[in-house]
């Protein structure tokens, strides 16, 4: 006798739903970012709430939110709860300080990319001019005009 349960999906039925490789979702199940359980034949079946719960763990990973924090914002969750839209704004406030933080310093990289970084080379020719004397050297290693945090 074969089990069936049409609200579960198997790890091939997953990857398909949520582009997403079996690989990817093996990774994820052993970081504790989702979860199965196991037919008698010692199957992985997913529920289908984890469809949402891998197309909230891409998206934060599409901008930037390291996994540790996906899983901590997720670990919030009730287990078997399907996350809402509610859940989701609740869960990504908590990243918008940070994502504000990326977005400016990518925009100053986009913005001064051909300019001088402050990175103390002094490779550059217009360095004596953005540089001089390479002051932004002597505050310390690294881009000192593209760090945000160092405002």
């Amino acid at each position: 006798m074969q089990e069936s349960n049409a609200k579960e999906l198997t790890p091939a039925e997953l990857s398909d739903r949520s582009g997403v490789a079996v690989s990817a979702l093996l990774f994820y199940e052993r970081e504790g970012l989702i979860s199965s359980r196991r037919t008698s034949g010692n199957q992985r079946r997913y529920k289908r709430d984890m469809l949402r719960r891998v197309a909230f763990i891409r998206v934060s990973q599409r901008v930037g939110i390291p996994l540790p924090e996906i899983h901590d914002a997720l670990s919030t969750l009730p287990d078997g709860h399907t996350p809402t839209l509610d859940d989701w704004a609740r869960l990504s406030s908590r990243w918008h300080a940070d994502l504000n933080r990326r977005i400016e310093q990518l925009t100053r990289l986009r913005d001064h990319l051909t300019n001088c970084i402050g990175c103390g080379c002094l490779s550059l020719p217009d360095c004596a001019l953005a540089n001089p004397h390479d002051e932004l050297g002597e505050a310390g290693p690294g881009a000192r005009d593209l760090d945000v945090d160092l405002d």
